[in-house]
């Protein structure tokens, strides 16, 4: 669907940049709405989060460094996302089916584990258990890249160009509308999660007094319920083809022959191409991941990484020479400073392990912090929508290291008996929890805020037959920069070794004690990356004299 006309919705000043700004609600339009369903699908993934955590805790002898590692497979699909946008913009005919692929990949992803959990034996005859778990892992972010594609090209054609007299919109307006777009969107997703929260909230108020059995059916159960998920961006693509005969019919009314209706709502724009570098550099880049996945290599992770590099950095430059030089170089900082701001580490599975056994979150607790963040990165989004659309990337990524380190030092003081000491002096009020759920809701809000100035002018900067591409050079050197953190996790889990207290199910002995001694040097090291490799980032986009959106 493409539609560059203003429906219904439009508020008469959208062309008068002097106005006052309007309000979020003026701006909805029922063409945001096809992209929406596909991101809230996006943000439901997270429903089998905590129900994964616990699992793979309990029943999987994974360990910190095997999870990190997974990790970075996991992302190397959307290191994919050029070719993938590539192919969008070339099959956009088709994207519904695009969509439909992706829905059924993240289906079977989820039937895997569900079958995993409540058949594990017979499972296990077909295959070995933690197959099953790598596949599962692996196929549904192909699913998910593979939406998320389409949906970032119909965030583009969303957003109208022209106002409802025919009047091009003028460059601020556009740029305001963008912005709410991709705000919506994020809006969209972090919905999603704000729904996830709730569910696991209802999921897990009571399974302290669950046996091994009643847990396993449990888990089940919330996999079974996550099948929603494909099925909500399907509707998505339905409710795309309605709206597009809803728009023409109205046309119709008005006197256009049915012709003339599809032309003004959707008019014919210079026909995509195949860019041949990007579909052989790709083909390379998939070659190159297989083959070296497959081997027994021990540094197959870190060749595919720089050779990722070496293939996307290729492809951007070849991609961006149609852009004139303001644009590329801004394109390019925005790229240097996003990559370094995701590319810091984290300190892995293990810190979600020691909470539980040590500070004794259990899944109902992780439900209400889920809930606490998801419902306020929501509301902070929109106070934060003004901010994000006067500031330029590096003020905003700075702003962002600043609070992240401010707020990564409750977790290290906790890892050195903080909450023992706040709890004797406030007579058990500030524990633990107390103290989580505090850093929580003041950090939650800062996660989502980097990306919407930058797919905002990547939205309004892309040429209209290659808005999937444009998306996807973005997207694939920003997600390369997670694959990135992945190596760094495991690195660090290599270096500070955490181990959880894992159980026989049967007999319920120990058979790996707890052991938690490297947790604050690990956190310490995490938040000192955390500080200086985006602050060199934006340190070096300064002295080359780069712009960044």
């Amino acid at each position: 669907m493409q539609n560059n006309t203003t429906d219904n919705n439009d508020s008469d000043n959208v062309n008068s940049p002097g106005t006052a700004s309007p309000r979020l609600r003026d701006e909805m339009r029922w063409s945001y709405l096809p992209p929406l369903m596909v991101y809230v699908a996006a943000g439901i993934q997270g429903l089998t989060g905590i129900v994964g955590t616990f699992f793979v805790k309990d029943y999987l002898g994974l360990s910190a460094e095997f999870l990190a590692a997974l990790g970075f497979w996991a992302f190397i699909p959307w290191s994919l996302k050029i070719p993938i946008g590539h192919l969008v913009d070339l099959l956009w005919r088709f994207k519904s089916w695009l969509v439909v692929l992706g829905a059924a990949l993240i289906a079977t992803s989820l039937l895997i584990m569900a079958a995993l959990i409540g058949n594990r034996d017979a499972m296990a005859e077909l295959w070995a258990v933690n197959a099953w778990f790598v596949l599962a892992a692996l196929l549904s972010p192909v699913g998910y890249v593979l939406q998320d594609a389409v949906a970032d090209a119909m965030t583009v054609e969303a957003v109208p160009r022209v106002d409802k007299q025919g009047q091009a919109i003028n460059a601020v307006t556009l740029k305001r509308m963008h912005i709410t777009m991709q705000t919506l969107g994020r809006v969209a997703i972090i919905g999603g999660t704000v729904l996830v929260a709730l569910i696991n909230l209802w999921a897990f108020s009571d399974t302290k007094g669950l046996d091994g059995p009643a847990k396993l059916a449990l888990y089940q159960s919330v996999y079974l319920m996550a099948l929603a998920i494909p099925v909500i961006s399907l509707l998505g693509i339905a409710s795309a083809r309605w709206i597009q005969h809803r728009a023409i019919h109205t046309q119709v009314a008005r006197g256009l022959s049915l012709q003339e209706a599809k032309t003004l709502l959707a008019p014919v724009t210079e026909r995509t191409q195949p860019n041949w570098a990007i579909l052989g550099g790709s083909a390379v880049f998939v070659a190159l991941t297989i083959g070296l996945g497959l081997s027994d290599w021990a540094y197959s992770q870190e060749a595919i990484f720089l050779g990722s590099c070496a293939i996307i950095l290729w492809l951007m430059r070849r991609l961006t020479r149609s852009l004139d030089t303001t644009a590329r170089n801004t394109l390019i900082g925005t790229a240097v400073v996003i990559f370094m701001y995701r590319a810091t580490p984290s300190a892995g599975a293990g810190v979600s392990w020691w909470t539980i056994d040590e500070l004794g979150f259990d899944a109902s607790f992780f439900s209400v912090l889920s809930l606490i963040g998801s419902v306020l990165t929501l509301a902070g989004m929109f106070a934060f929508r003004r901010f994000m659309a006067e500031r330029s990337i590096v003020y905003v990524v700075g702003f962002l290291t600043l609070a992240s380190f401010i707020l990564a030092l409750p977790t290290v003081g906790m890892s050195m008996g903080l909450h023992h000491w706040t709890a004797a002096m406030t007579g058990g009020v500030v524990d633990a929890r107390f103290i989580a759920v505090i850093d929580t809701a003041l950090e939650s809000p800062l996660g989502q805020i980097a990306m919407i100035p930058m797919l905002a002018w990547i939205a309004n900067a892309a040429p209209a037959n290659l808005k999937a591409t444009y998306f996807a050079v973005m997207a694939s050197f920003t997600n390369l920069a997670l694959s990135a953190s992945s190596l760094g996790t495991k690195y660090l889990n290599q270096i500070f070794t955490l181990d959880r207290e894992v159980r026989d199910q049967t007999t319920q002995a120990i058979s790996v004690a707890a052991n938690y001694q490297d947790l604050t040097p690990l956190l310490i090291t995490v938040m000192v990356c955390s500080v200086l490799m985006p602050v060199a980032a934006i340190v070096f986009v300064r002295r080359l004299g780069w712009r960044s959106a």
